[in-house]
């Protein structure tokens, strides 16, 4: 059980995550700046509570493996990468580089700590279904990861995976949703609507849980308990608010992938700079 001396390391490393999450996308480029900012807390949870990961052995075969679904948003993993030293903390300055190993969407042949190629919405749960299966068959004790978008779920591979999850009882495996409830284009439920959501995964056979995707005891504790569950995977609805931390960009789908101009920029790094910053 997550406790409160935890929680604050939490909140200060999600803190971090945000200012180097504007420092390193900058101004008048495209990145994906809403996605990646409402992630920040289910990520540092993942990373620095819940996952057994040694940073020292990132192929570790052992390893809890975290699938990125929503590769557009993987600057926030490239955070983690960095802060436990996977991969250089310098390295976050060449993001979306030409030549850097940080692409702006995973490539799990170029950057150590990635486990998955994403980024064409839906393929992720496919993906670690294969994981947990191919863990099974080597006799591996490991819980596999899956986050994904909630415009993603418009994709209809996301439901054949979930078929496919529930029906081989892949109780190690657990997806996350981002629920902050915008696409690249608009509001989510208005291009088809995904309401009632919880029910929808609970009628694939899944067990379901609905946390506030910025509250880190809720989402410890529910990762805690995705463990107990046996014979049936495990969702985990966080509700979150895309552009997290930058008050122009909260709730706004046009920062989805788009440039920010410099002033723009200055006033993010200033809402986000912390007083005592450390790697």
């Amino acid at each position: 059980m997550v406790d409160e001396t935890k929680i604050a390391e939490l909140e200060a490393t999600a803190r971090e995550f945000r200012y180097h999450l504007i420092r390193m996308m900058g101004a008048n480029k495209a990145h994906h700046f809403g996605g990646s900012l409402s992630i920040v807390e289910l990520v540092v949870a993942l990373y620095f509570y819940k996952m057994r990961y040694d940073p020292l052995n990132p192929a570790w075969e052992e390893r809890d493996r975290f699938v990125m679904s929503k590769g557009h948003a993987v600057p926030t993993q490239y955070c983690a990468l960095a802060k436990l030293g996977v991969i250089p903390f310098e390295e976050l300055d060449n993001l979306k580089k030409l030549g850097s190993i940080l692409q702006g969407h995973p490539n799990a042949c170029l950057t150590p700590g990635i486990e998955a190629c994403t980024g064409s919405l839906g393929q992720g749960l496919s993906f670690a279904n294969g994981i947990a299966l191919a863990a099974r068959i080597r006799g591996l004790n490991i819980r596999v990861y899956c986050l994904l978008g909630d415009g993603e779920l418009h994709e209809g591979q996301v439901w054949e995976a979930a078929m496919q999850s529930a029906g081989q009882k892949l109780d190690m495996l657990c997806a996350l949703v981002d629920r902050n409830g915008l696409k690249s284009q608009g509001v989510v439920d208005e291009a088809k609507p995904l309401e009632p959501l919880a029910l929808k995964w609970q009628a694939f056979g899944w067990h379901v849980m609905t946390v506030d995707g910025h509250n880190f005891r809720q989402i410890c504790d529910a990762l805690d308990a995705a463990e107990t569950i046996k014979g049936k995977p495990t969702v985990i609805i966080a509700k979150t608010v895309k552009g997290k931390g930058v008050s122009f960009m909260e709730g706004q789908f046009q920062f989805h992938n788009a440039p920010i101009s410099a002033e723009q920029w200055q006033e993010a790094m200033w809402l986000l700079a912390p007083k005592d910053l450390t790697r």
